[in-house]
C-alpha cells in the first residue's frame, strides 16, 4: 500500500506555516519514504488562511525529487478549466512527471461569497468541467456545449512528459459516475481509528457507477485522505479520532482499508506544523509495513 502526506498549508491553532516549514514536511516525508505529498487547496476556510496551492505545488516539486505530489482537491471554482489543465501540465513538467491532478467539485464556502466567486449550482458546474479539463489534458482539443463551463479550443497543445492522471474526489453517486467517467483514481476521506465502517456503503456504490458507465471498476485506483495521527502521542487536546498508538497499531489501523480496494492512504497529522517533521520520522516502520503490504 502507497501512503502519503496530507502537507499543512494553512493556518493551525492560531500559526500560520512558513515556507521553510511546509519546505520541512515535504523534505522529511520524501526522507522516511512517504510515495506523495498532497495540498488543500482554498483562500480561506473556518477563518482560517490558506497559501496558495497551485504555486506551493511547484515550489515544493523543486526542493524534492522522487516523492510525488497531488492536490485535495484543486477547488474549481476558484480557477477556470484551462487554467487549471495548464496548471497541471506545467507542475508535471517542472517535477519531472511526479504530478496528479487531484480535483472535486469545490467545498470551502467562505471563499466564493466573501470574494465574489460563482460557485453554485456546484455538481452542475463540476460535472462541465470536469470533461473539459480531461479532454484539454488527454488530447489537447475540446468541444462541449454547457451553461457554466462551454469550450470549443484545438490549440491546446499536449505539453509535459505525459498523460496526467487524474484523481477525482467524490462521496455520494452523481459525483461518483463522474469519478468513473473521467478519472484515473477516486479519492475520499475518513478517520484514522478503527475499521473504516464508513465505506460499507461507499465502495458498493463506487463499483456500480463504474459499472453504469461500462468501466471494471478494479481499473479504478482508489485513494483515502485519512484523518488524523499524534505519532509522537504529546498532545492532549486532539479530536477522539486522532489516532496515537504503536506504529503496529497505525500501521493495523490503516491496512483495513485493504479490504476495500484501497491502494493509497494519505495521512494528516495533529497539531502544529513544527510538530510535523519529528512526527513523519516516527512513521518510518508504519510506511515499511504499509509497503511490505
Amino acid at each position: 500500500m502507497r501512503v502519503g502526506l496530507i502537507l499543512k498549508n494553512w493556518e493551525t491553532g492560531g500559526v500560520v506555516p512558513s515556507w521553510e516549514q511546509m519546505r520541512a514536511q515535504a523534505v522529511a516525508a520524501e526522507s522516511v519514504g512517504f510515495d506523495l505529498f498532497v495540498l488543500a487547496d482554498a483562500i480561506t476556510s473556518e477563518g482560517a488562511p490558506f497559501w496558495e496551492a497551485m504555486t506551493l505545488a511547484g515550489a515544493l516539486a523543486r526542493e524534492t525529487s522522487t516523492i510525488r505530489l497531488s492536490h485535495s482537491v484543486i477547488n474549481p471554482p476558484l480557477r477556470s478549466t484551462a487554467v487549471v489543465a495548464r496548471a497541471a501540465q506545467t507542475l508535471d513538467e517542472v517535477s519531472g512527471g511526479r504530478y496528479t491532478l487531484g480535483i472535486g467539485a469545490g467545498n470551502t464556502p467562505d471563499d466564493y461569497p466573501a470574494f465574489g466567486i460563482p460557485a453554485d449550482p456546484r455538481y452542475s458546474r463540476f460535472s462541465e468541467y470536469l470533461p473539459v479539463v480531461a479532454d484539454l489534458l488527454r488530447q489537447g482539443s475540446v468541444e462541449r456545449d454547457g451553461e457554466f463551463h462551454p469550450a470549443t479550443a484545438n490549440g491546446f497543445e499536449m505539453l509535459g512528459p505525459r498523460s496526467i492522471p487524474i484523481n477525482v474526489a467524490a462521496g455520494g453517486p452523481k459525483m461518483m459516475r463522474l469519478a468513473a467517467e473521467h478519472a484515473d483514481e477516486w479519492n475520499w476521506w475518513g478517520g484514522a481509528v478503527g475499521h473504516p465502517g464508513h465505506l460499507d456503503e461507499i465502495i458498493p456504490e463506487l463499483q456500480r457507477a463504474c459499472e453504469e458507465v461500462g468501466r471494471d471498476p478494479s481499473t479504478l485506483v482508489r485513494t483515502m485522505d485519512v484523518y488524523s495521527f499524534d505519532p509522537l502521542g504529546e498532545l492532549d487536546d486532539v479530536p477522539d479520532h486522532t489516532h496515537a498508538g504503536s506504529a503496529d497499531e497505525m500501521a493495523h489501523s490503516l491496512l483495513a482499508y485493504r479490504a476495500f480496494g484501497v491502494e493509497e492512504v494519505r495521512l494528516s497529522f495533529a497539531g502544529e506544523v513544527s510538530r510535523i517533521p519529528k512526527a513523519i520520522e516516527r512513521m518510518a516502520p508504519v510506511v515499511e509495513a504499509l509497503h511490505a503490504d
